[in-house]
């Protein structure tokens, strides 16, 4: 049996009420789990690229109001 015939004869709101709830129900957990862990990388990501950027721009400024070439370093 398929899928779509076992859902045949159903009402619509099994199908898109009470399937839905007891999938949410059964794998919730897991749906945080991985929901929290890709927020986390994001944002270690934003924080990575913003430190570095703040690396590029105090030593840009740096280098700009030395006047020099960068050969005192």
């Amino acid at each position: 049996m398929a899928v779509r015939e076992i859902f045949a004869g159903m009402p619509w709101w099994v199908k898109w009420i009470a399937v839905p709830v007891i999938a949410l129900a059964v794998f919730g957990g897991l749906i945080t789990s991985i929901l929290g862990f890709v927020l986390w990388v994001l944002f270690k990501v934003l924080l990575f690229v913003a430190l570095v950027g703040g690396l590029v721009f105090v030593v840009r400024k740096f280098m700009g109001s030395s006047g020099g070439s960068g050969k005192e370093w």
